[in-house]
């Protein structure tokens, strides 16, 4: 027999999609075991009645509660209340909070902190945080992917979005998606010094913001802002969301691939993190946000189109590498291009003219191919494959029996006898 928080698990990773043999792999538990609790589902355990007083609502679930803090012991308090309503939990949110802290290892206490305020439409918060992930389409292959956050400071509402690198194209990218979900533009934004932002400073030590950046920040007009060295709190309003995204949503799930990570993480903010009431501010954050919204400065009427030149050799199968991904040009295309990388895409430049434009792949070694690329190397149809290709490009002759070929011959030899 397995315990209750192990059921669990085997019939989360079955409605995940995950085959009897790959769950049993997972948990090491045998497949016909796995297959018997997946038809049988979870049976709660029935507990006896207590000796003086009321039976706790909590009881049936304690021991579930205390193998997924075991397992996962950031889990927050509210997540964890989520799972066993599922389960039929019907008590109360602080109980779950109260048994919780009995049974999570102690902790030093910790300093106060000062907050700070801002007012609607003033501030947002912008970073990037690592996550480590083993996707189930690619089992055995740990990969690093990096969450980029921006969160505004009256409403605390969050955007957010996982990459795969926190390159300066992304960077940028991310604040264009960002602006465009929440339909506006804060005045000033706060970042953390990463080197995508932040380049340094002068000889009299002002900040110097990578140009790119100031560029992106021209267009939407807000100031950039970055915090002091050493002094991450500054940003607390978007480092405290990175852990509650790390406890409440990403332990404990699994994800497919990039685009499932995704669409669980839209999800989730759209039905936990911006509709809980937030625990500083005590409001709602969506309706709080509803009132910011009106406060931000509205889009540009155009996106973002800074470009960054590059020089490119066009491979011998017809690529450009640009980020560590290959993008298809036209047959003919010279060998040496001009490139230009906007935030969201890449276009090729021959000789002063667009042959080439495709929207950024994340990742590494991806390819991009256009199809109309191809134009010069047609590929045979069914109907075609009784034709071959000699001669120049274009030149088609029909393929044909010897016979014919012996009969035409013979009757030239005729023609030519006296």
């Amino acid at each position: 027999m397995i315990r209750l928080g192990e059921a669990m698990m085997i019939l989360e990773l079955h409605r995940q999609g995950l085959s009897v043999t790959a769950i049993a792999r997972r948990t090491g538990r045998d497949p016909k075991t796995v297959r018997k609790y997946i038809e049988r589902g979870v049976e709660v355990p029935v507990y006896g009645p207590r000796n003086a007083g009321r039976p706790s609502k909590i009881a049936p679930y304690m021991e579930f509660l205390r193998e997924r803090v075991t397992a996962f012991s950031e889990l927050t308090a509210s997540r964890l209340t989520r799972e066993i309503r599922e389960m039929g939990y019907a008590g109360a949110y602080t109980a779950v909070k109260r048994y919780l802290a009995a049974i999570r290892p102690d902790h030093d206490p910790k300093p106060y902190e000062v907050r700070f305020e801002t007012k609607a439409g003033v501030q947002a918060q912008v970073d990037f945080a690592r996550f480590v992930v083993e996707f189930t389409d690619e089992p055995g292959v740990v990969r690093i992917v990096w969450l980029f956050s921006l969160v505004l400071g009256y409403s605390r509402l969050v955007f957010a979005r996982y990459v795969l690198h926190q390159d300066l194209q992304t960077l940028l990218r991310c604040h264009m998606q960002a602006f465009e979900a929440i339909d506006g533009v804060p005045i000033e934004i706060l970042y953390d010094r990463m080197k995508t932002a932040v380049t340094g400073e002068d000889d009299q030590g002002h900040i110097v913001y990578n140009t790119s950046l100031l560029a992106l920040a021209k267009h939407y007009r807000f100031q950039p802002r970055a915090c002091r060295p050493y002094r991450a709190k500054t940003k607390g309003k978007v480092e405290r969301p990175f852990r509650y995204i790390r406890e409440d949503f990403f332990l404990g799930r699994s994800f497919r691939n990039m685009e499932d990570l995704n669409a669980q993480l839209v999800e989730w903010l759209d039905t936990v993190a911006n509709v809980r009431v937030h625990g500083t501010t005590q409001r709602v954050v969506a309706e709080a946000f509803a009132e910011e919204q009106e406060e931000l400065q509205r889009l540009p009427e155009h996106r973002f189109n800074a470009v960054l030149k590059l020089e490119r050799r066009v491979t011998h199968d017809g690529f450009v590498a640009v980020g560590g991904n290959f993008y298809s040009v036209p047959d003919r295309t010279r060998r040496i291009v001009e490139v230009e990388q906007l935030p969201d895409v890449v276009r090729v430049i021959d000789r002063g003219v667009v042959v080439a434009e495709h929207p950024v792949l994340e990742g590494r070694l991806q390819y991009r191919i256009d199809r109309r690329h191809r134009t010069g190397r047609p590929q045979s149809r069914p109907q075609e494959r009784r034709t071959t290709m000699i001669g120049r490009l274009g030149d088609h002759v029909p393929l044909r029996s010897l016979a014919v070929y012996e009969a035409i011959g013979a009757s030239l030899a005729m023609e030519g006898r006296p």
